[in-house]
């Protein structure tokens, strides 16, 4: 079975006021990779509108109508000082609902093997009543109450590897033992959240690193933490918020990832998922503001899913990383 690739042009047409750093051209560079010939044995899909009822599964009613109310007529609308409706904005973010909810269900169908969503805006800071930092839906935490509500799942898991915090994916599990969330995240950091003592009610699994942290580090707290967690939790549907503004060339963040962590990162879950849950992984663009890191970490982590093994080279044949 293939890989699913969601996308959809809306999120071409998603606009921020100049020099924002969440802008069309993060998904213009995405575009490029997924649609090179390397990605061709994946299967293109176009993302659904997401609809209330999903939205509502994760986010309160007055969120989900704050977002509907204020979408502008022109120009654009300020929901905190980093978070921005346009015109167009609304589109985007059901489709990268929709995207995300399709893949869940192609891939506990048996349609995908696995699924990557490379749709904008981001989502896991927006918490269930508070839109945040570029995030106006939770496209992971929807993705995994679906799971659970479509196709009575009871066990989901979400690892984020973002250099932010998803405090809206942790805000949102917080309560509910059957419902996972790990994350590796750069600390201190926007939005202050994440560190070791954030544990819900024993399945919230931080794994806070520092400045100047490289691929090392980062190794060390997937295998000290985040991993034998997830192996213990024994997820029956793994869903990954695949951030890439870890990478070293990135302006938002002070890690210092390179693509071959992206791609071993991504293969150490592909294992436990291929242990716990018959492999069935669906992927969430989250950020990654350096268009040529972005590119490189979507790169390697989706031809990782594509094939278990292979990522992009330098001169663009691929590779075994076995």
């Amino acid at each position: 079975m293939p890989t699913f690739i969601y996308s959809h042009p809306s999120s071409l047409a998603h606009e921020t006021p100049p020099g924002h750093p969440e802008r069309i051209d993060r998904i213009r560079a995405v575009h490029q990779v997924i649609r090179s010939p390397h990605f061709a044995s994946a299967r293109h899909v176009e993302c659904p509108l997401g609809t209330e009822q999903q939205i509502l599964r994760a986010h309160t009613q007055e969120h989900y109508q704050r977002i509907l109310s204020a979408v502008p007529e022109h120009g654009f609308e300020y929901l905190d000082a980093d978070t921005v409706l346009s015109p167009t904005s609304l589109p985007a973010a059901l489709r990268a609902v929709g995207g995300a909810c399709a893949a869940v269900d192609a891939v506990i169908d048996g349609e995908a093997d696995n699924a990557f969503i490379a749709m904008r805006p981001p989502g896991h800071h927006a918490e269930a009543n508070r839109p945040m930092g570029f995030c106006y839906f939770n496209q992971a935490a929807i993705a995994a109450l679906h799971a659970r509500a479509a196709h009575g799942l009871a066990r989901v898991a979400v690892m984020d590897f973002d250099v932010h915090h998803g405090n809206g994916t942790q805000d949102i599990f917080w309560s509910d033992e059957n419902l996972f969330y790990g994350s590796t995240h750069q600390m201190p950091l926007y939005p202050g959240t994440g560190s070791r003592s954030e544990t819900g009610v024993g399945n919230i699994f931080n794994a806070p690193l520092k400045a100047g942290d490289g691929g090392p580090a980062f190794k060390a707290a997937m295998q000290d933490i985040i991993l034998p967690a997830l192996n213990l939790f024994e997820p029956e549907l793994l869903i990954i918020s695949a951030g890439f503004d870890a990478h070293v060339r990135d302006p938002l963040g002070s890690l210092e990832l390179v693509e071959e962590d992206f791609a071993w990162a991504t293969l150490q879950l592909m294992e436990i998922a291929n242990t716990h849950c018959d492999g069935r992984i669906v992927s969430v663009l989250e950020g990654g503001y350096d268009l040529q890191g972005l590119a490189g970490g979507v790169g390697v982590h989706v031809q990782a899913l594509m094939h278990g093994s292979a990522v992009l080279g330098d001169n663009g044949e691929d590779e075994d990383n076995g």
